[in-house]
């Protein structure tokens, strides 16, 4: 990394089953917008190279801690995100200067698929805070219904459209297919607007193409490249 920063764990806790809210010292001179992240890798032998986009859900003004909301793959044997469960308050990770396409553009539909809904979190909370939620939909597509990180805030955002959908569980309470141009269809409303994608990377290519065959703008797409 050119430019790093050592982040110091200060707690931690479970958001949902398999993603945990990661609070660490906010390492001086780190300054980030609202919806960036940081490549960091674990401060330890074997791992410095191993380092992984992670999004900053705290809010740049708050000069004493930084947020990361982190979901984890335990299937990915040799992947970092295995061992986020195992960390305790003193561990160290090393992360570099903070980047990233998303950023608060305007109001609009924020399109998210699993962990891509981490960008979304300081935005949409500071829009939430400012009362300035008017135009803003989230549509936010998981595996299964207790995959939904951060169901209930977003639930109670006033002013925030939401619209969930699940893709592996059939008896679930929410839409159950994938974001495609037909599901797109029922959801897009004004076309003239922000829309933001971020999800793996095939999700992020698959609802570009659709948004701009439905007749959206390039210029008004905004996208993380995915994973």
């Amino acid at each position: 990394m050119a430019e790093s920063y050592t982040f110091t764990l200060k707690e931690k806790s479970p958001v949902t089953h398999d993603t945990y809210r990661l609070v660490f010292d906010r390492p001086e001179g780190f300054e980030f917008e609202s919806g960036q992240c940081t490549h960091f890798a674990f401060d330890r032998d074997g791992w410095r190279d191993e380092d992984r986009p992670f999004t900053m859900t705290s809010q740049p003004e708050e000069r004493d801690r930084v947020e990361f909301v982190i979901k984890t793959y335990p299937d990915h044997d040799e992947g970092m995100t295995k061992h986020i469960p195992e960390m305790t308050p003193g561990d160290k990770v090393i992360g570099d200067a903070p980047g990233g396409a998303i950023t608060d553009k305007g109001p609009g539909v924020f399109i998210a698929g699993g962990a891509g809904v981490t960008p979304y979190i300081p935005i949409l909370r500071r829009r939430a805070k400012d009362g300035d939620l008017a135009g803003c939909t989230l549509i936010y597509s998981n595996q299964t219904e207790k995959d939904i990180i951060l169901r209930e805030e977003w639930e109670q955002m006033d002013g925030l459209e939401t619209v969930f959908t699940v893709t592996d569980q059939a008896d679930a309470d929410v839409d159950t297919r994938m974001i495609d141009a037909e599901f797109l269809k029922d959801h897009l409303g004004d076309k003239d607007r922000r829309f933001y994608i971020c999800g793996p990377k095939e999700m992020v290519n698959d609802v570009r193409e659709a948004l701009k065959d439905a007749g959206v703008d390039q210029d008004n797409i905004v996208t993380e490249n995915g994973w």
